[in-house]
């Protein structure tokens, strides 16, 4: 065949077409050809492992499903500390899908495989920038719109707000380009979709003239921060708080837009040292000896309880060090909630440190806030968001206990009205999901019109919006082992 004229893939035969995705398939012998989250919490071993350079080929692998009957995942660098991205079928990397294809004042074009460090630089080159970031840049773009994946600010919608276009490879190989003008639905219903929709090949972005933000980071007490909450997040435009329980206090970063010249903090003895290697390795002995964990807490703490002022180039400022492989959950509650889940929860762990059996929470909780969206699956879809999320970081790669720490925390976020985030484990199933978003019958027909045979549908899919039940769709199938 020419090169200049690849064959249709329907039309191509079988032996060829397994020779034409030979050089982009994984060698079973590869370490590669096994898949584990970035956490270290899920494995899995596909069927087999693609990582496509060009549309084309993804419509061979597409091609190939389709004969043989089996599920596509697509998946980036595989942060989500869940199983959204396994599959016994077959999986699509995306990470060489990663250009930068067009760039304008207000908006660029990239492929989904892009990750967001290399977009920040991209787009450095053409003086803009992300206009809401989230704490870490190693995801692909196509996940974070995937998950509607989130920053911080009242006033900011998810990042999946401000996408404005995407192109699509469909189930049965065709490609589409939807928006808010064009396949509505489907542009909705993709935007937090959980690439289930389709594979999506191009993101077209918001961005706005680069820019740099002032934050300024002070410690306070916990109830002063509580009490005096919307004044706080409404004073600066990105807001966040990170609690240390065993310490009784908040630290508040307040950051802002400004046209200073870049003046960054940070030092080898704070944040390298002490703040990384020195922290991971008490939290090593506490796996063995628990009651250290508070003390850990108050020591890290102390260690950033002094005012500091940086000014950074915006997605430095957006960003922060994600520390060791951990185990985490983040729910998003209605904002109004906020001040008495909070001190729901500060009761429930204060009870916890009082107890001498009880349980040791590794530290900080993060707290974060978005604007109100209309997209339907977003965990902040009619309602302005408060988002917490806890942690429980396993030093040098070693388990820690979790599971019950977690369900409690859920339990009170979920009475709280709480939705999970997408991209973190959860237990909620399709009855309760439907409660929590009044457009989720519209996303399965989506669902169901565009790829009626389940071509996208992994097993969390499955799980959690069609209800399958059954070992392969267990919550723990692909869970590395951990302590309760």
């Amino acid at each position: 065949m020419s090169s200049s004229t690849p064959a249709h893939p329907p039309t191509i035969p079988l032996k060829l077409l397994h020779d034409l995705l030979q050089p982009i398939t994984i060698p079973a012998s590869s370490p590669e050809a096994k898949f584990t989250n970035w956490g270290l919490t899920f494995t899995c071993a596909p069927l087999a492992v693609f990582e496509p350079e060009t549309e084309y080929q993804c419509e061979l692998i597409l091609e190939l499903a389709r004969r043989e009957g089996k599920v596509v995942r697509a998946v980036g660098v595989g942060h989500s500390p869940s199983d959204l991205a396994c599959t016994t079928g077959y999986m699509l990397r995306t990470t060489k899908l990663n250009k930068l294809v067009h760039a304008e004042k207000r908006y660029v074009i990239a492929q989904s495989g892009i990750s967001l460090d290399a977009l920040h630089a991209e787009l450095a080159i053409h003086n803009l920038a992300m206009i809401n970031v989230g704490s870490i840049s190693d995801q692909t773009l196509g996940g974070i719109v995937t998950t509607a994946t989130h920053g911080t600010g009242i006033n900011y919608g998810v990042i999946s707000t401000h996408v404005l276009a995407l192109t699509l490879l469909l189930a049965d190989g065709s490609r589409v380009h939807c928006s808010r003008h064009e396949k509505s639905d489907l542009f909705i219903a993709s935007i937090c979709g959980l690439g289930s929709t389709g594979l999506i090949l191009t993101i077209t972005l918001e961005v706005e003239p680069a820019f740099r933000l002032r934050e300024v980071q002070e410690t306070i007490e916990f109830e002063e921060c509580v009490r005096n909450l919307d004044t706080l997040v409404n004073a600066s435009e990105h807001v966040r708080f990170w609690w240390f329980p065993a310490a009784g206090t908040m630290r508040v970063s307040s950051a802002d837009r400004t046209q200073e010249p870049c003046r960054p903090v940070g030092s080898w003895l704070w944040h390298s040292f002490l703040g990384f290697h020195v922290i991971q390795f008490f939290l090593f002995v506490a796996r063995y000896f628990l009651s250290l964990n508070p003390w850990i807490g108050r020591f890290a703490a102390w260690l950033v309880s002094e005012k500091v002022t940086a000014i950074d180039d915006s997605f430095r400022i957006f960003n922060l060090e994600c520390r060791y492989p951990q185990h985490t959950t983040e729910w998003a509650i209605p904002y109004e909630n906020t001040q008495a889940c909070l001190r729901d929860l500060q009761t429930w762990l204060m009870q916890e440190l009082a107890d001498p059996k009880g349980l040791r929470p590794h530290f900080p909780i993060e707290v974060r806030f978005s604007d109100a969206d209309d997209i339907w699956l977003s965990p902040s879809v009619n309602q302005r968001t408060c988002w917490i999320g806890i942690v429980q970081y396993k030093p040098y790669g070693f388990e820690v206990p979790y599971k019950k720490l977690f369900e409690r925390f859920e339990g009170i976020l979920f009475r709280h009205g709480g939705r999970p985030h997408w991209a973190k484990a959860h237990q909620l199933r399709p009855d309760t999901i439907r409660n929590l978003y009044p457009r989720f019958d519209d996303f399965t027909r989506v669902l169901q019109d565009v790829d009626p045979r389940g071509t996208f549908r992994n097993e969390y899919v499955e799980r959690h919006i069609f209800g399958k039940t059954g070992p392969k769709y267990d919550g723990r199938v692909f869970k590395r082992y951990a302590p309760s």
